[in-house]
């Protein structure tokens, strides 16, 4: 039991995930800090010094404190956005990588373009043909004129072929 859990621990993920989780709460910290200490001052300037940290409304004995609040939704809205300007930093990276390879497949040695062949046409069966004997139209791969019963040589046909290429 021990062993499995410190295969399972060891993994790779297991440890990119804690690496995350302790960047993430410095992260938090370093945001918080942002967030209290510099930019809800502005606010406060901007609102007519207002300290959000005293508002509160007193329910009886309760204290609802929607300053720290609102607080709280400003520090969640600049972590958010700054997890999406990385991570579109990130994917804009993986495309250029991406981009890369693929324009590393095309060239060759010197640094030129590969000229890619043209593929090459497919052989094209002939739905008919010409009977020898009796020179009616039949269907390709018919082995017997229906018309004459003559049984035809798929070599003669060739050769007869080769014949009027060469006339």
């Amino acid at each position: 039991m021990f062993k499995e859990f410190k295969e399972f621990a060891l993994k790779g993920n297991v440890m990119d995930l804690a690496i995350g989780v302790v960047i993430g709460g410095a992260f938090q910290k370093i945001v918080t800090s942002l967030v209290e200490d510099i930019i809800m001052p502005i606010v406060s300037i901007i609102t007519g010094k207002v300290d959000f940290t005293d508002m509160v409304i007193k329910i009886g004995n309760a204290t609802i404190k929607y300053g720290n609040f609102i607080t709280a939704i400003v520090n969640f809205l600049i972590i958010a956005f700054s997890i999406f300007i990385v991570v579109k930093y990130l994917n804009k990276l993986n495309n250029l990588k991406n981009i890369g390879e693929d324009l590393a497949l095309k060239l060759d040695k010197k640094g030129k373009f590969k000229k890619h062949k043209k593929d090459e046409e497919a052989v094209v069966e002939p739905e008919t043909k010409i009977c020898p004997y009796c020179l009616t139209e039949i269907k390709y791969k018919a082995t017997r004129c229906p018309n004459c019963t003559s049984e035809l040589d798929n070599d003669e046909e060739d050769n007869e072929k080769s014949d009027e290429i060469k006339e």
